[in-house]
This record gives structure tokens, sequence and C-alpha cells, in this order.
């Protein structure tokens, strides 16, 4: 937020012509009436792209209600293995089966509806299906704190996924809503949005789960999903995207017109853009796991803090990569990030002891920081804006094949290998990835 109000004192017009009403120059309306009046062309001011719709208010509205958003669900989430626990599930493979399928339920059913989601909102607007993400999110994770047992929480999660979605919503909105020299910053100020709340959320949420119990947190966490509505809902504007008849064919086509190479760039950052999420959720869960087998108390507080740790780095990662990739390229970074994310993942697996599984949990948040918003910059770059919330969505099913197949690969693995052979699988995902970057990506024109 600081950034984005620095940004705005050294642009005060353009911060300006958003939030302020427009009032006509009075002395312009007494006009020769034995003349014709032509009329009056404005120019909008740095910042505005069309009449009465700022990128910076949009994409500070947007922030605030990212971090609300995340904030709701990181205060639950992380948990899931405890919570699990207080359902009655105890034995140590079976906890490491349930967090996989629980954590996978979501990405499963996103996975399935993220491409519908996509052109609806290309069809409604992309500010209407955040909306819907949010409310549908804030409902079922309230409802997650009145299940019964382990099946409920499944099925929770299920319904969950394929009705919210809330990033790959907000961040086609500020793909398509921002000038294209700024695009990687703001989404850049976006993903470090999703940081804090990751950072922020587990630690208030074990904090809370201490004192008040585990369910509480769920309930916590949907009143904080509904509360993001506000600022979307009051403040965010979308502008109109006026699409050809050409424009309303298939993607794929459109791109060969439009972007010769697009198709091929694109195919491989999906891949990418499912590894990372694989690799980064499939571990997630394994480091509470490794957590449980140091600490036979206090669990939830430590769980906050190794959470807090990881969401704090990656904040900051999140706003300093740009800079970073101006001097060496979006792709060279996320190479050499996928890579120490990997190593990191591997400290988390070999750590004797609590301090450096944090460590390690803190390190992995800081690279993941960075390899995230390099792809979605990369993605928003390639695509023309158009069709942008169509590849969104498709990039949301990514991510969700990602989210799906990393916490329930991950505890099969636990569940039959050990929870160290797991974190080495996450890591040689996060090693592919460097690989299918560096080899069928191309660094997009700024």
């Amino acid at each position: 937020m600081l950034i984005l109000v620095c940004d705005a004192l050294r642009h005060p017009s353009s911060f300006a012509a958003g939030l302020l009403p427009h009032r006509p120059n009075r002395a312009r309306l007494r006009t020769n009436p034995g003349r014709p009046r032509r009329p009056e062309h404005r120019t909008p001011a740095p910042g505005v792209l069309t009449a009465g719709v700022d990128w910076r208010r949009n994409l500070a509205a947007l922030w605030f209600a990212q971090f609300t958003a995340i904030f709701g669900f990181s205060f639950a989430f992380p948990f899931l293995p405890v919570y699990l626990r207080q359902l009655g599930v105890h034995e140590t493979g079976q906890l490491a089966l349930w967090t996989g399928v629980a954590g996978g339920a979501s990405g499963a059913a996103l996975a399935v509806m993220s491409p519908l989601w996509g052109v609806l909102a290309d069809r409604y607007g992309r500010r209407a299906m955040l909306l819907r993400a949010m409310v549908g999110a804030g409902l079922t994770v309230g409802l997650m704190g009145f299940a019964r047992g382990p099946l409920d929480l499944v099925l929770l999660r299920l319904i969950q996924g394929a009705t919210s979605g809330t990033v790959p919503a907000a961040t086609a909105l500020v793909a398509s809503g921002t000038p294209r020299h700024r695009v990687g910053w703001a989404l850049g100020v976006l993903s470090s949005a999703v940081a804090v709340g990751s950072a922020l959320g587990p630690l208030v949420g074990g904090l809370a789960a201490a004192a008040f119990g585990i369910r509480s947190i769920f309930l916590g966490g949907g009143v904080l999903l509904a509360i993001a509505t506000l600022p979307v809902l009051l403040i965010v504007r979308e502008a109109p995207v006026r699409r050809s008849e050409e424009e309303r064919g298939p993607v794929i086509e459109l791109l060969r017109r439009t972007a010769p190479g697009a198709v091929g760039t694109l195919a491989a950052l999906l891949v990418c853009q499912a590894l990372i999420q694989l690799s980064y959720n499939g571990y997630q869960p394994l480091v509470v796991l490794r957590l449980l087998a140091h600490l036979s108390s206090g669990i939830e507080a430590v769980t906050g803090l190794a959470f807090a740790a990881a969401g704090l780095c990656s904040a900051v990662a999140s706003v300093l990569y740009a800079s970073i990739a101006r001097r060496i390229g979006y792709r060279i970074l996320g190479v050499i990030a996928a890579l120490l994310l990997a190593s990191a993942q591997l400290l988390v697996a070999w750590s004797p002891g609590v301090v450096l599984i944090v460590a390690g949990a803190a390190l992995a948040g800081a690279f993941y920081g960075m390899v995230g918003p390099v792809i979605s910059t990369m993605i928003g770059l390639e695509t023309p804006a158009a069709v942008q919330a169509r590849v969104f969505g498709v990039v949301a099913s990514a991510n969700a094949v990602g989210f799906a197949l990393g916490p329930l690969s991950a505890g099969v693995l636990a569940d039959n290998l050990g929870t160290f052979v797991a974190i080495c699988g996450c890591a040689f995902a996060s090693c592919l990835l460097a690989v299918v970057l560096a080899a069928r990506a191309r660094e997009p024109a700024r």
C-alpha cells in the first residue's frame, strides 16, 4: 500500500482524476449561442485508461480486497492437519492421506470450473466474477467450522473450489486494466497482497485457534472473506473491453493471428503454473507434518510463525522481483528462483530441528514469491487484452490442477514412503519447472 501511495503522490492529477467527480469548466459553457458547439474531447489524466476508471485506484482497492481474502483463507487452511486430528484422524499415515485429499479437493473442483468462469468474465465482466468468487469462498469456509468429520470437510472443500477463485479473477482484472508498461509492477503489488495475507493469516489464526478453538478460525475466515467484497463492490470500476467479431472467436486462432509464437509460450507457462502450485501447495502441509514430528505442544503457534515468516518473505520478494527482472529478464529470474525454491524445500526435508524448518519455510516463501509473479506477468504480457479473462481462466485451471495434485500426491507419498521423500518430490517439481521455463518459454516484449 505504501508503494501505491507514493506512486499517487508522484502523479497527483491521475489519483485525483480517479477519486474526485468531474466538474465542468463554467467558462467553457458560456459560448456564443449563434455558433454550434463542438463536442469536447477530454484526454484522460495519466493513470486513467477510460473516463471514470483509474487503474491506480482499482489496484489499491484490489490490494486491500485480496489481502483480506487471503488473510481469511490463511486464517484457517494451514491448520487442516490439526483440524483433521480433532475430527478423529490420529494415525500418522491416515492423517497425511486425509490432509492431501482435503487439500486437493478444492483444486480439483477449481480446475473443472475455472474455464467456465473465464468465459463468463469475458462476457459479463471480471469484477462480477471476483465478487462471485469472494461470496462463494466466504460461505463455504464459514461452513467448514461446522464439519462433523473428515468427509464433511472434503465435501465443503470441493464446493469451495467450484465457487471461489479470487486470485485469478483479481489477476485478470488488474492485467486487463493496467497500462502495458506497468503490468509487471501492478501484478507484483497484487501478489504482495497475497503474500502479506498469507503471512499474517496463519500467525493470527494460530493464536486464535489456541485461544478460542480450531473451529472458530474457519468461522472467522468466512467473515473476513465477506468483508473482502466491500472494496470491490464500492470502489473498483472496470473499463469495458470492446471486442470485434474476430476477437469473439476461438482464443488460439486469435493468438496465432495477433501474437505469433504466443501459443507455444503460453502452453509452457501453463505447465509452469501447474508445477509451481503442485510443488508449493504439496510442500506446505508437509511443513506442518515435520513440525508435528518435533513438537508435542504449541503446534498451532509454531505453525503460524512458520507460515507467517514464509508469507512475509514472499511479500517482500513479490514487490522487489520487478526491478530484478528489468535487469536480467523475467525468464532467467524465474529459472533461478525455481532452483532456489527446490533448495529451500530440501532444507526443510533435511532439517533436524524446528528452527531450521521455520528458516527453510521462510526461504521457500521468498523464492515462491518471485516465481509466481514472474509467470503471471509473462502470461499477461503475452496475451491480448480482449481474451485475457479467458486465458487467465485456463491459467486458473492449471493452478487448480497443481493445487489438487500437489497435496494429494504429497499426502500419498508421505503415507507410503515418509515425509522426507514427499518433500523431495516437491523439490523435483520445482526443478522441472526451471527446466520447462528455460527450454520452452521466451522473454516477453515489454
